[in-house]
């Protein structure tokens, strides 16, 4: 386990975000800046839950949601570890930056920019 996982991060109760969502994007966060690397074991949902003040249930709704995401992979006893990116997370994080980057040049707000993303998305 990582020894700054989660460091001094705590869920914000008065956030309309819900708890899970909040863990959901931190780790998400941390993996992205490498902070969680690849093959990190994570705390196990009792002792995460009990660190951060939130109910088992929140924990284990956001590893869940994190490993469909394949974000992590939970091995039963082993834990629940970071999983490394593949190269399609490589081609679609350079895609969706230069999308970003177009959008903003163009002044379309991110609000715009998530339903010409959802419209091509969903675009046959």
């Amino acid at each position: 386990m990582a020894e700054s996982f989660p460091g001094g991060w705590k869920p914000n109760g008065s956030s309309s975000v819900a708890l899970f969502e909040q863990l959901r994007l931190h780790v998400i966060e941390q993996v992205d800046r490498g902070t969680l690397a690849a093959g990190t074991r994570l705390p196990a949902v009792r002792n995460l839950a009990e660190a951060l003040g939130v109910a088992p249930h929140t924990v284990a709704r956001a590893y869940k949601e994190l490993e469909a995401a394949g974000v992590v992979a939970t091995r039963g006893r082993n834990g629940t570890v970071v999983c490394a990116r593949d190269a399609r997370w490589e081609v679609l994080s350079a895609a969706a930056a230069e999308f970003a980057g177009a959008a903003k040049a163009q002044g379309v707000t991110f609000a715009e920019a998530v339903r010409l993303f959802a419209a091509a998305y969903d675009a046959e």
